[in-house]
């Protein structure tokens, strides 16, 4: 037998929601590698899973993924979970499933829930083609640049946010993408106060600021694509003002202007800018 390394998709929420193949995958492997064992201990209990559970987190990744390599070597097979939903979404363990495929171990995913995937299929917004980003920076001068850099984006736009910062970030949003951008806010996904609401920036910053409990639960937040017309309207601006600013200064430093003018994505006017130069 190889050893493998299965990945294997837990509940977001409601506890129902795992395979038969995720459970038999848990119970026969040697060890279980959890992001948080105090958290994982319930599912395994409501499973009655026996399997040996050990802390494996972002904190302690490195150090203990040549062991767990060597332990797989010697044959055992492991699984490994996250706090909820599929593995490495914005969780831990590329550092391991990278190392071990270098090693020769079988890496194996047990599909099952995703937060992200979840809030997509019942969002409303075109799922067709989407680019996902994570946690977008904590500290808001960043994180409107970061929403800058998406905000000509031609696919739906997805990423996590906390209940401490959601109220800033959709106001950062709107800020960026005005009034009219569809976006979906999901949170307690699968859970008895499931909520997920699709409408334009000024309603859902209204929807937030109604209630301090609107604002509790993790959230995947959902941003559709720019209208083919704003597009329009963005690059013929940008090839207004482009020649302007590359009169008084170079390229790079038009490119970053116009970016901030704009909002179109710094590298794209950057090679705009290279075009007009010739």
């Amino acid at each position: 037998m190889i050893p493998t390394l299965y990945i294997v998709a837990t509940p977001i929420g409601n506890l129902d929601d795992i395979t038969f193949r995720a459970i038999q995958t848990l119970k026969n492997s040697d060890v279980i590698l959890a992001e948080d064992t105090r958290h994982s201990k319930r599912l395994l209990n409501h499973y009655d899973i026996q399997t040996d559970l050990r802390a494996f987190h972002e904190h302690n990744e490195k150090q203990k993924t040549q062991a767990i390599i060597g332990e797989l070597l010697e044959g055992k097979n492991m699984a490994l979970i996250s706090d909820a939903g599929t593995p490495l979404i914005s969780d831990p363990g590329y550092v391991l499933v990278r190392e071990a495929k270098k090693a020769g171990v079988m890496v194996s995913p047990i599909p099952g829930a995703s937060a992200m995937i979840s809030a997509m299929s019942a969002s409303g917004i075109a799922s067709d083609q989407f680019s996902f980003f994570g946690f977008l920076p904590t500290k808001q001068a960043a994180r409107i640049k970061a929403i800058q850099a998406i905000a000509h984006h031609e696919q739906t736009v997805i990423f996590y946010e906390s209940p401490k910062r959601i109220l800033a970030c959709v106001q950062d949003l709107h800020s960026v993408l005005g009034k009219d951008r569809t976006v979906c806010l999901a949170k307690e996904l699968t859970k008895s106060f499931e909520t997920i609401k699709t409408d334009t920036l000024p309603n859902l910053i209204h929807y937030l600021e109604a209630d301090q409990a609107h604002q509790k639960g993790e959230f995947v937040v959902l941003i559709s694509s720019i209208a083919k017309d704003d597009k329009i309207e963005g690059e013929a601006q940008l090839d207004k003002i482009l020649p302007i600013l590359l009169a008084e200064m170079g390229a790079s430093k038009a490119a970053k202007l116009a970016a901030k003018i704009t909002g179109i994505d710094k590298k794209h006017c950057y090679q705009r800018a290279l075009d007009i130069q010739g």
